[in-house]
């Protein structure tokens, strides 16, 4: 009777032909339910459910208890009933067994639903295990289980609930088991939790149990903690439990080495079976017996690389996703990109790479989401001096990870000579004259920025595709800009903005301890040259022309979002909001949240990010909280801190202040160039996705796939394999349920190891109490200076987001598609980033307070809060109350 289903029941089947010591029993299948409750009037309720938002609880709870009551009324059919009891009877003569619920929605890839229905623990009887049946059947409609599908997008149609009916362990000891630790992520060690008498007093929290971590290479035992196990749960005489206080010295450990070691061992056999790490629940029964009871993956790990690495021993992973502000998954097609972008720059270095499409030996894949090996330059003494000091300015958390790694004898230096990686490097900048390119920035930073425009001028040339191309040319010009001109931007345009910086510590260096904290950076305020700045301010002229013209803030101001994107696209919005728009978009529409990936809308694509953010921009009515008046003020201050510091050095000799003078004017004329060379990018990713739309067309209009959306769920290779006639519509379907499923996790590690470690777990920062804050002070890294006291309104996702003025924007990182938001908000949290983050850059140009590398910012502050940002002492505290507004934004 064991059905293919998730959860317990499947589980069940395998264990028993496996030959694990798994108590004997059956199982009632999903069939059996949706046959009994398929006319008990459940239809309604999952109509209702399914148009209910998550978060009004008070209605999904009424509807969650109808359905219980439906279920309830309708019963167990008579012949299921017989088929139970006859079930029953072939375990003994009023055998005791648990009845455990086993739903179709459990352990999904990015959420466990475990726990979520009821289990009965000894049931005696054929009648008592019937009944117990029709309990579990209503359990899948407890408010929890109604609540928690909800808000995991579950339908409640496509759920359905098996029953897995097993002899109860008489167990002198039980608890959990995780074949792999789920703290840190550790796939070797096994975590145990055990404590005298049924398992429920573990997995239901009702005792602190024992606690124990094994190595599961060497057998020895890591971690020890004995809990107080206060309470035990015992099986009565006839059916039913009972909770026991438990006599003084029951501190005692309930397991011994032994006993640890078979556990772990039955536990490795699951996931040995199972092929993953498993979160198990097991008994030891009087005799000493060990018995798997319960077998579940793990949903709460990180997933491996997809690939082994390419040098033996542990390797460290960094995430270049997370890295660029970018936390969801990219698509198939745009990991397919990033191979080849990845490939070039490792050619262009004179580094092997058998197949460009497969990526160079350092670039992984884990959870849909690009990882570097990041080992050579921890083992390596210039890496070591380098790479965490980069780090430090544009992401501070990643950078305290690696300096703990560089601490951990496994990572012994291994190379100390610079010559190895600089045998790399020179050749590639010789190639592109960076040092003359440096030199003519240093005494002719005019001439320098006419470089870098005609640079972009012949750079876009490159990524215009002939008229007339074919499918297949197309598909070939998009390979030709992925694995060759992409790669150019990088040495023609960073190194301007990498000397700007260099010049800014430059100059502190002369002005010795004359500036004040926060005084260099100051002069990074209000900077010119910032594409994403242009961008932005662009955007807000935009919406300075529909508040000038009647008919388009009449259109704004009573018009849905849906409904104004419709009028743009048909043009018929007024003049001055369809010619404004169409202008806006016409420059910038190749950009996008999420940018970086292929698979991303451009917002030519879908306006509706950018006229959501204009509908925001008309809702600021403080004129002298413009954006622009806020950037042309910051200019003003940065031009002001640049005559101080001038000033502080001539105090010193006229010829420091000569060189201050000089070091800080090229800083304000080349830093804000940073953002040009993912700008450049972001236009050569916008020009390859329009090629593989059109390859995507001819795809659907061939048969091959079903919408020309389909290509981005392919990689180059299958999409020039549907061009020669493959039928690819499996491989589309089975790759969207697996990003869909990936969209869902919210932790990504910023570090991981190749035993699936996630170093920052081990050493968790900035958390409650951390040393010298205040309880409930969150503590990150300093971004732009300043105080502001206001709502904080947490958003994950930009597109459709909704950010009253002034009101504190908390993210878990940004990219330039979230910018637009900066230009109305009061404040700033980061769970990414450092001072020099793109974030943190865009946030002191418009003089938002802003802290950054806040851990875990986005679930610890809740929406309507009302918060404090220091932006100089990098803290963020909850407030009492709003202050006035006069002390705001850059106070």
């Amino acid at each position: 009777m064991l059905p293919d289903v998730g959860g317990k029941a499947a589980n069940l089947g395998e264990l028993l032909r496996a030959g694990l010591p798994v108590p004997a029993g059956f199982c009632l299948t999903t069939q059996a339910y949706r046959r009994a409750l398929a006319h008990a009037g459940l239809k309604p309720i999952h109509a209702a459910l399914d148009s209910t938002p998550p978060e009004d609880l008070p209605a999904l709870a009424g509807l969650a208890a109808a359905a219980r009551g439906l279920v309830l009324d309708a019963g167990v059919p008579a012949d299921i009933a017989d088929a139970v009891r006859t079930s029953y009877a072939a375990l003994g003569t009023d055998v005791p067994v648990a009845v455990r619920s086993s739903a179709t929605a459990e352990d999904l890839a990015a959420a466990s639903f475990a726990g979520q229905q009821d289990t009965f623990l000894n049931v005696v009887g054929a009648d008592a295990v019937v009944a117990a049946i029709r309990q579990c059947w209503a359990s899948l409609w407890t408010d929890r289980a109604v609540s928690y599908r909800a808000t995991h997008g579950v339908s409640p149609s496509a759920v359905s609930l098996a029953v897995v009916v097993q002899r109860m362990v008489d167990a002198a000891v039980a608890g959990v088991l995780f074949t792999a630790n789920p703290v840190t992520g550790r796939r070797h060690e096994a975590v145990i939790d055990a404590s005298p008498g049924l398992g429920e007093a573990v997995v239901s929290g009702a005792v602190t149990p024992d606690h124990f971590v094994v190595d599961g290479a060497t057998g020895q035992v890591l971690e020890r903690r004995i809990g107080s196990k206060a309470l035990a749960i015992r099986p009565l005489p006839g059916g039913g439990t009972e909770r026991i206080e438990l006599a003084a010295g029951a501190s005692a450990p309930c397991l011994d080495d032994a006993g640890l070691a078979a556990l772990e061992l039955l536990g490795r056999r699951a996931e040995v079976l199972f092929g993953s790490p498993q979160d198990l629940e097991w008994a030891i029964d009087g005799d000493g017996m060990p018995w798997l009871t319960q077998s579940r993956p793990i949903t709460t790990l990180y997933p491996l690389p997809d690939k082994p690495p390419a040098r033996e021993g542990l390797r460290i992973f960094l995430c270049f996703s997370l890295a660029q502000g970018l936390t969801r998954p990219l698509t198939p097609m745009g990991l397919a990109g990033f191979r080849l972008i990845a490939s070039s720059v490792a050619r262009a270095a004179h580094f092997d790479v058998p197949d460009p499409r497969d990526g160079p030996a350092p670039y992984v894949q884990a959870g849909q989401r690009l990882f570097f090996d990041l080992t050579p330059v921890v083992r390596s003494t210039p890496g070591r001096a380098i790479v965490p000091r980069v780090f430090e300015v544009m992401e501070a958390r990643s950078a305290a990870v690696l300096r703990r790694l560089i601490d951990d004898p496994r990572f012994s230096v291994t190379i100390r000579s610079p010559f190895p990686v600089l045998r790399h490097i020179v050749p590639v900048a010789a190639r592109a004259r960076v040092p003359e390119g440096l030199l003519r920035a240093l005494f002719r930073p005019a001439a320098a920025l006419r470089h870098v425009e005609r640079f972009g001028e012949r750079f876009r040339s490159a990524l215009v595709v002939p008229a007339g191309s074919s499918p297949m040319q197309r598909l070939d010009h998009a390979e030709r800009i992925l694995g060759r001109e992409l790669f150019t931007v990088v040495p023609n345009v960073l190194p301007l903005p990498a000397l700007g910086f260099a010049l800014l510590a430059a100059a502190g260096k002369l002005l010795g301890r004359r500036a004040e904290p926060g005084e260099l950076q100051a002069v990074l305020r209000g900077l010119p040259n910032n594409v994403t700045t242009e961008m932005d301010l662009a955007l807000w002229q935009v919406a300075a022309g529909i508040r000038a013209d009647a008919d388009s803030a009449a259109a704004f101001a009573g018009t849905p979002l849906p409904e104004l994107v419709r009028r743009y696209r048909a043009r018929g919005l007024p003049a001055a909001a369809q010619s404004g728009l169409a202008g806006f978009l016409g420059r910038y529409g190749h950009r996008a949240v999420a940018e970086i990936d292929l698979g991303m809308p451009r917002w030519s694509d879908d306006p509706t990010h950018i006229v959501g953010v204009l509908a925001n921009y008309l809702r600021l009515e403080d004129s002298a909280q413009a954006p622009d008046r806020q950037f042309s003020g910051a200019e003003r201050e940065a031009e002001e801190s640049v005559r101080r510091l001038v000033a502080a050095a001539r105090e010193r000799s006229r010829f420091r202040a000569a060189l201050v003078e000089a070091a800080l004017k090229r800083t304000r004329l080349f830093a804000g160039l940073r953002e040009l060379p993912k700008y450049h990018i972001v236009e050569a990713l916008a020009s390859v996705r329009g090629q593989l739309t059109a390859v995507g067309t001819e795809l659907t209009a061939t048969g091959c796939i079903d919408a020309a959306g389909d290509v981005f769920f392919l990689d180059l290779v299958e999409a020039r394999a549907g061009l020669n006639g493959a039928r690819l519509q499996g491989i589309v379907a089975s790759r969207r349920n697996a990003y869909a499923e990936e969209l869902g996790r919210r932790h990504i590690p910023r570090v991981l190891l190749s035993d699936g470690t996630e170093p920052e777990a081990l050493h968790p920062a900035g958390g409650p109490g951390a040393a010298g804050l205040a309880p409930g002070t969150l503590a990150g890294t300093p971004a732009s200076a300043g105080t502001v006291t206001a709502l904080a309104r947490v958003i994950l996702d930009p597109q459709g987001a909704h950010l009253e003025p002034g009101e504190i924007l908390v993210a878990p990182s940004t990219d330039p598609g979230w910018t637009p938001l900066f230009l109305t908000a009061g404040g700033l949290v980061m769970e990414m980033g450092g001072p020099n983050s793109h974030g943190a850059v865009v946030a002191r140009e418009y003089g938002i307070p802003a802290v950054v590398g806040v851990p875990d910012a986005t679930s610890r502050i809740a929406s309507g809060r009302i918060i404090t940002v220091d932006g100089a002492a990098g803290t963020v505290v909850p407030a009492g109350r709003l202050p006035d507004p006069s002390t705001q934004r850059g106070s």
